[in-house]
């Protein structure tokens, strides 16, 4: 066994086990220069993971040499391949340029702890990915929940500690819904093994508990994706979290749950479940139409700019699912797509509302009147991040609802419907962009804000990186198109 095979397990060990030496540094540059380093090398291994997938090379894996099922299965394809890339790059890009914020928002006694938690929600999110266990699934999913939770109840702000508990609540009715699920799968196949399920499913002979089990796990993961109706802890979370650990989440602990809940649907049940295709679909596409136009028209009204890009985020998670919710390779594509540029696209403005608030003491919109004047590097990568959400030509978020439009087309009179919806989504997402574009332009500067500067140098430098890549994946979209394209392939397969 060469050394690259071995890359999906250090995709998680080298995180967890640095977790608890980080605990032991007591001097909190060698705390937070260690979770970097460990971060940057799971970016590493990701990319390193990428390039062999798009060469081809698979990575199977199996844990302590027992072969599935009887041991603990990782393995690596295209689907999971743009997760890891989403899971431990923003993860990257949040520590590189967080530091002083994080500096200004975590007590110094505690950041050793807080960086340890940040570890082990970066190990969680990527076992999630990683694994071929649903039982795994389900332990990696409790790791990255407990560590959010940590996460996002370190700052000042104490609002945060209702957020983090209705976010504890929800977390732990939807992991519970999906433990059922998977006890009643168990219980008719005797095994957890994902791809020993799909073959054994075809041999129970009575479908029903089985049926209720894709229901218990559709909804627990919904929960976990803050799929809209079922969105109510999302807001508040990402409003109240220090300002790097929404950047860090925003970018990807929602979408690793719509990964589970896709791979479950369209390797475990749809194949096997007589009619689960079409009750996925009229299951999902209302619940996705209506989280785009829902969670939009919030936005428009919302004066607070964290909480009105995290509205933002339910409906770019009805895209996702928008997509998904066709059963067709296109659509398949587009949310593919649409992961990996709505990852890009929210966490450089969630970098840029991080360099806002170490400037302005408030994040209303109307305490940021002028703010373009003092802080001009910042909300101009703040705007190019914003017409990537919008879907403006010439960014990456243009790509995805390019084909997402694409792919709506090929339904029929059904699919004019949808892209019309989401071409008005889209004009939507103007109006609440160009709410925050006018009061940093438009408006006359509060007097406090006269002598503002930009922000410190790494967080504005790793900013305006973030916004030159949403600008290169929308000229040069050969990468995330390939990788969602083979995942597409790669999950439609499973329905032949």
């Amino acid at each position: 066994m060469n050394f690259s095979e071995h890359l999906p397990a250090l995709q998680v060990v080298v995180p967890l086990l640095s977790a608890p030496l980080i605990v032991l540094l007591r001097s909190n540059g060698l705390a937070w220069a260690a979770a970097t380093a460990t971060s940057l090398m799971a970016f590493a291994i990701a990319v390193a993971i990428t390039l062999g997938v798009l060469d081809g090379q698979t990575f199977p894996y199996s844990m302590g040499g027992w072969p599935a099922p009887y041991g603990i299965a990782l393995g690596v394809d295209s689907f999971s391949a743009i997760l890891l890339l989403i899971v431990s790059g923003a993860s990257s890009f949040a520590l590189l340029g967080g530091r002083p914020s994080l500096n200004s928002q975590i007590e110094a006694h505690r950041q050793p702890l807080f960086y340890a938690a940040w570890m082990l929600a970066l190990a969680g999110l990527s076992g999630i990915v990683v694994t071929a266990d649903a039982f795994n699934i389900f332990v990696f999913m409790e790791i990255s929940s407990l560590a959010s939770y940590v996460l996002i109840a370190g700052g000042p702000d104490r609002r945060a500690l209702p957020s983090v508990f209705k976010y504890l609540v929800m977390g732990t009715i939807g992991a519970t819904f999906y433990l059922i699920g998977i006890g009643l799968v168990y219980m008719m196949t005797g095994t957890l093994n994902l791809a020993d399920m799909e073959v054994r499913i075809q041999g129970v002979a009575d479908q029903s508990p089985i049926l209720v089990a894709a229901g218990f796990i559709t909804i627990g993961l919904a929960l976990k994706a803050a799929v809209f109706p079922l969105h109510a802890w999302l807001p508040n979370a990402y409003t109240y979290a220090p300002h790097m650990v929404t950047v860090f989440l925003a970018a990807c602990a929602t979408k690793v749950s719509l990964y589970v809940l896709l791979r479950f649907d369209f390797f475990v049940f749809q194949q096997n479940l007589a009619g689960h295709a079409f009750q996925f679909a009229t299951f999902l596409m209302p619940l996705a139409v209506l989280a785009v136009v829902v969670a939009s028209a919030y936005a428009l009204f919302e004066r607070n700019l964290k909480r009105l890009l995290a509205f933002s985020s339910v409906a770019q998670i009805g895209y996702i699912l928008l997509g998904a919710s066709l059963v067709s390779t296109a659509g398949l594509t587009a949310s593919g797509l649409h992961v990996f540029n709505h990852a890009l696209a929210k966490g450089t403005l969630f970098l840029a509302v991080a360099c806002l608030a170490m400037r302005f003491s408030s994040l209303h919109l109307q305490d940021l009147s002028g703010a373009a004047k003092s802080m001009p590097l910042t909300m101009a990568a703040f705007c190019i991040a914003g017409l990537s959400l919008i879907g403006v030509p010439g960014t990456a978020g243009f790509i995805s609802k390019w084909y997402l439009i694409g792919a709506a087309l090929n339904e029929g009179a059904l699919g004019i419907g949808l892209a019309v919806i989401i071409v008005l989504s889209s004009l939507m997402a103007v109006v609440y962009i160009w709410r925050v574009v006018e009061a940093a332009y438009f408006h006359t500067p509060n007097t406090s804000a006269v002598n503002i500067k930009e922000a410190p140098r790494e967080l504005l430098i790793i900013t305006l990186l973030a916004a030159l890549a949403n600008i290169y994946f929308g000229v040069n979209s050969a990468v995330p198109v390939a990788l969602a394209s083979d995942a597409a392939n790669l999950l439609m397969g499973h329905l032949q």
